[in-house]
């Protein structure tokens, strides 16, 4: 019997060798010997990618795709469950589930996720998912259109896992628009978009990124913001503070701006990406159009052992009405509260892109 120590493999310890542990993989491979190597799925059909019984760890997940319809990654879900779980513990359009939303592919890395070459549609992801039972994964295209999906799941193999380790979860939500001033109103008397005077005490109307009961810890996220605001002057969309309830309001976490929760500063427009925060879409002109931040706690978890809330000002003090959406991830014991269902596929497809402002 083996109980592993879930760390991540840095270089100092990856000549340790481990003992009964075996290395497994699941692939999309043409078991005939031919190159067919991908999995075809209907529309409206879903198709069941891993199903394995016994203890492990899934060690890292690469998938690519290809379809015909220009929405297909807002459109196809993933699910996960643990350990004959009734409810999912991850369900996430597939494209949002790997880093970046809009239904967007961009090349970039973080340490958890990336997007590779070619166009950013290799899709990897290395966050650590124990599993003590079984492991279930599901894929399903609500889309129009055939799905072709490759993929490798690769995972170790134990006898036993250490029964502190928490389930991975992730969990994606939008608001479009985020309830803020009426931007044909301010268009009309060529007003800015917020005012920086304005409270917020109760943070009551902030944008959620997640909210779970339990314990664990909350490992990041990443914001897809679509500015819906058309104007010649100053359209930064941030300025939204993080803030963090935990424990029942026991400890609170104040944050100072949306580009400061993202380890930016100064109403960032440029692309970059680094392991742990990064802009992989920084929007057009002025801000306009669709921009992606990701922070990943990697370093410096948030714990929680009752409950927790994440939230985000769209804007200052809520003023604000763009398209805001997010996946959380994090991990914590079973069971977990059941999500809210996700959005139908009409409600998640991506706006389209205003041109920029010029």
């Amino acid at each position: 019997m083996t109980i592993l120590d879930l760390g991540f493999n840095s270089l100092a310890n990856l000549a340790k060798i481990k003992k009964n542990v075996k290395r497994k993989r699941i692939s999309s491979y043409d078991v005939s010997g031919a190159n067919i190597d991908a999995v075809p799925i209907d529309s409206m059909q879903k198709y069941e990618i891993c199903n394995l019984s016994g203890a492990g760890i899934i060690k890292h997940i690469w998938m690519t795709l290809a379809s015909k319809s220009p929405n297909y990654l807002r459109e196809i879900l993933i699910r996960m469950w643990w350990d004959g779980e009734e409810n999912p513990s991850v369900e996430c359009p597939i494209g949002d589930f790997f880093g970046v939303g809009h239904g967007k592919t961009v090349n970039f890395w973080s340490l958890p996720l990336s997007m590779g070459p070619q166009d950013g549609k290799g899709f990897n992801c290395f966050f650590p998912m124990p599993f003590s039972k079984s492991v279930r994964i599901e894929i399903e295209n609500e889309s129009d259109e055939i799905l072709i999906c490759y993929f490798y799941i690769d995972y170790e193999e134990y006898d036993e896992i250490d029964t502190t380790f928490g389930r991975f979860h992730a969990f994606w939500n939008r608001s479009n628009p985020c309830e803020g001033q009426d931007y044909e109103y301010l268009k009309k008397k060529n007003l800015k978009a917020e005012r920086f005077t304005r409270k917020n005490p109760s943070h009551e109307s902030d944008y959620l990124i997640l909210e779970t009961e339990g314990e664990g810890h909350y490992v990041g996220c990443h914001l897809d913001i679509h500015n819906l605001f058309e104007t010649e002057r100053f359209n930064w969309p941030g300025e939204g503070d993080d803030y963090i309830e935990i424990d029942d309001a026991e400890i609170k976490l104040y944050g100072t701006g949306t580009e400061d929760y993202f380890c930016t500063a100064w109403s960032p427009f440029e692309y970059y990406c680094s392991p742990y925060f990064g802009i992989t879409l920084p929007g057009g002109k002025n801000w306009s159009g669709k921009i992606s931040y990701y922070r990943y706690h990697i370093e410096d978890p948030i714990y929680f052992h009752k409950n927790i809330k994440v939230k985000i000002e769209h804007g200052h003090a809520n003023q604000r009405s763009d398209d805001f959406s997010s996946t959380a991830y994090w991990y914590q014991a079973e069971p977990h509260k059941k999500f809210k269902s996700i959005l139908p596929v009409d409600k998640r497809l991506p706006r389209e892109t205003p041109k920029d402002i010029k």
